[in-house]
Parts: C-alpha cells; sequence; structure tokens
C-alpha cells in the first residue's frame, strides 16, 4: 500500500477503535505508521482523512449489503427480502466496524456538505438496487413506487443495523421482521 492508502487504514481503524471525534492527527500517524505532514499532503487535514476514511467504511458496508443481496433472488419479495435480511445479519458481526464507521457518517454528513453529498448519492442508487432485487427487475425499470419501496427497505436495514448494534440478542430476525410486515401489510 502507498501512504495514502496506510493513511486511510489507519483512520478507519482509530474511528473503529476510538470514534470520530476522539481521533487525533498522531493516533492515525502511530496506526498508519506516516508522518503528520503526510495527512496535509494527501488529504488537506485530519478531517478531510476522517471523512474520507469514513465513505469508504460505508462504501464497505454497502458492498456488505450487495452480498447480501446475492443470497436472496428467489420468490416473491416478502420472502426475498427475509433472504437479503437473513444474509445481512449473519455478515453484520464481522462487519459491525464498518456499520458502526458508516453510522459516524451519518453524524458527519450535517457538518460536511462532501460527505451529505456523497451519502445522497450511495442512498439514491440503494434505493433503486434494493427494489430491483425485491421485484425481480433490473435497476433500470424501478419506477418511482419501486424507488419508494426501496426507501422503506432502507430504513429496516438501517433502523435493523442501529438495534443489532445497541443490543444484537434483541434485534429481531429475519423471520421476524418480515412476519410482523406480513401482519402489518394483512391488518389493512
Amino acid at each position: 500500500m502507498g501512504q495514502r492508502q496506510d493513511l486511510l487504514a489507519g483512520a478507519k481503524q482509530c474511528i473503529i477503535e476510538k470514534g470520530y471525534s476522539r481521533t487525533t492527527a498522531r493516533d492515525i500517524t502511530a496506526a498508519s505508521g506516516a508522518n503528520l505532514a503526510a495527512i496535509g499532503y494527501h488529504f488537506g487535514s485530519k478531517e478531510a482523512l476522517l471523512n474520507a476514511a469514513i465513505l469508504e467504511s460505508f462504501d464497505e458496508w454497502g458492498s456488505a449489503i450487495d452480498q447480501a443481496e446475492v443470497a436472496s433472488v428467489i420468490g416473491d419479495p416478502i420472502e426475498r427480502l427475509e433472504s437479503f435480511l437473513a444474509g445481512f445479519l449473519t455478515g453484520s458481526a464481522q462487519h459491525r466496524a464498518m456499520i458502526v464507521a458508516s453510522v459516524q457518517a451519518f453524524a458527519e454528513a450535517e457538518f460536511v456538505p462532501e460527505v451529505r453529498e456523497q451519502l445522497a448519492e450511495t442512498y439514491e442508487e440503494a434505493r433503486r438496487s434494493v427494489a430491483a432485487m425485491l421485484l425481480g427487475i433490473e435497476p433500470d425499470g424501478v419506477d418511482e413506487a419501486g424507488r419508494q419501496l426501496g426507501s422503506l427497505v432502507l430504513a429496516i436495514i438501517n433502523g435493523t443495523a442501529l438495534q443489532w448494534l445497541i443490543d444484537p440478542a434483541a434485534t429481531s430476525s429475519a423471520a421476524g421482521l418480515t412476519a410482523a410486515l406480513r401482519s402489518l401489510v394483512a391488518s389493512r
């Protein structure tokens, strides 16, 4: 890895171990083996480096979610959702650090327009991707109703992730979540 990648890896490690607000430039250089001047040279500031690390972690979490999607290609939309959520929950333990970093990205989005813009782009793509997976169509074929479905599923994913971070044992299973959804739909 080059020094820029070493800094990103060190920043991600520090965010995981200390959190965004508690990470210092010296922490990052200790974790990465780079020198303080390298942060300014490659990123301009510690905050810019931390933001880049958070966005990269968010993208990695998105990739983990995409892997969960691969397993969910059979059945009706709710069966696909259950399969997807099962894959997501199964992978959460190994991706905990990425989930934590992603949650921190949400907080930073309030203060850093670049982070907000990147997250907005990522979410727009994810809405269509998730809807396409549930509906069994290509992302280009997702209409506005499908986009709204994608938004709902992203809310379920994010809410489930937050609950899992706080108390994994109390977090509903994929089957429990989809059973609740079926119950809600049936009560109409």
